[in-house]
């Protein structure tokens, strides 16, 4: 009978052993279940544990962490296209090209945060700067930026603020949500409308010396359309009497006091910050400071993300850890201007002379284009 006793319980113990691992098979089957389905990429974890930039995008890359939606590739080699409409269907940068998904094909559920409207907005100007501070500020733990232009305020406007916040990337307490969409500044209706949604909305305006500004503005449009006219034609009214043209785009861009005095009949100059477009080029980690001060946030971004590319002519962020390579603005950014004839540059800065003195006044910074 002591010889049975013994066999009943190691058949008993047996038993328990295989009933232990079955049901830790269903246990490891059950998980790698919910992670396939999508379950395990809404579970928390820490906001840095993924921070990281995409190699491929247009510059530096967008900061990435699991809390944020996935950010868009900025300049994938993809063919133009027109804007046809509104981003939530395609989404597209202001060249007109469109922002694809991440490359990875692995489904991420991001349920964290809240879609909030825009707290600050990169409002201006074209050609002056603005990809280069939008892609340097996504690098701050504290900021949530729109990557591509949702042109709200400009095109979309009749869709609505929850179409606009549904557009918007999820934010967590404390960060600040942003966009940039260069055509703000020069856009009529828009402070108005800006300050319907919020009049203590931050705004940034990027500013460049317009002479050069409208020869990189005209550079971009060329290499959309080889067959554009020349430079000087489209700038000047009469070759011989040397009239500027004012309302070519790419000039009237550059009368920012024009534009200015109709955003102070909505906002106080105190909610604006001026960026030199040429100190984000020659001291990005300067410029830099005083925009993150102005927003509010710790001075995290600095020298140390920084190196100047030769061969582009500025600044790019250093690869951050476990990233092959450096980003940098895309191709289409820092392209040879062409030969403009000295003498229409001289006109153009004559033209625009008294336009800056009286910027000068108004922002309370003198840019030194003179």
């Amino acid at each position: 009978m002591g010889c049975s006793g013994c066999r009943v319980r190691f058949n008993f113990g047996k038993v328990l052993s295989k009933v232990s691992v079955f049901f830790t098979m269903v246990l490891i089957f059950t998980y790698f279940f919910y992670c396939l389905t999508g379950f395990c990429d809404s579970a928390p974890r820490t906001l840095y544990s993924q921070r990281g930039l995409d190699a491929d995008d247009d510059m530096l890359g967008g900061r990435r962490s699991i809390l944020e939606d996935p950010p868009a590739r900025l300049f994938p080699d993809a063919s133009h296209r027109n804007r046809t409409d509104a981003p939530q269907v395609v989404p597209q940068l202001s060249d007109g090209r469109e922002e694809s998904a991440p490359s990875s094909g692995i489904p991420v559920s991001n349920t964290f945060g809240t879609k909030r409207l825009p707290r600050a907005i990169i409002i201006g100007v074209k050609k002056g700067g603005t990809r280069a501070l939008l892609e340097f500020l996504r690098i701050h733990p504290d900021v949530r930026a729109f990557g591509a232009e949702p042109h709200f305020f400009d095109r979309f406007y009749d869709k609505g603020l929850e179409w606009y916040r549904n557009l918007m990337p999820r934010t967590l307490d404390g960060q600040i949500t942003m966009e940039k969409t260069p055509s703000y500044f020069v856009t009529k209706e828009a402070p108005s409308r800006v300050c319907t949604m919020n009049c203590q909305t931050k705004l940034i305006v990027v500013v460049r010396d317009p002479v050069t500004r409208a020869v990189s503005d005209y550079t971009q449009t060329l290499s959309k359309n080889p067959g554009l006219p020349s430079f000087q034609s489209l700038a000047l009214k009469n070759s011989s009497t040397g009239l500027i043209d004012t309302t070519w785009s790419a000039v009237r861009i550059g009368l920012y006091a024009m534009h200015l005095e109709n955003w102070l009949q909505h906002f106080p100059l105190s909610h604006f910050l001026f960026v030199s477009g040429e100190r984000l080029v020659s001291d990005p980690a300067g410029e830099m400071g005083r925009v993150q001060d102005f927003l509010g946030l710790k001075r995290v971004v600095s020298d140390k993300h920084f190196y100047f590319n030769q061969t582009k002519g500025f600044p790019c962020l250093k690869k951050p850890e476990g990233s092959s390579r450096p980003r940098c603005l895309g191709k289409s950014k820092g392209r040879p201007h062409p030969q403009i004839p000295s003498e229409v540059l001289q006109r153009l800065r004559d033209f625009y002379r008294p336009f800056n003195h009286r910027f000068y006044q108004m922002s309370g910074q003198d840019f030194g284009w003179d």
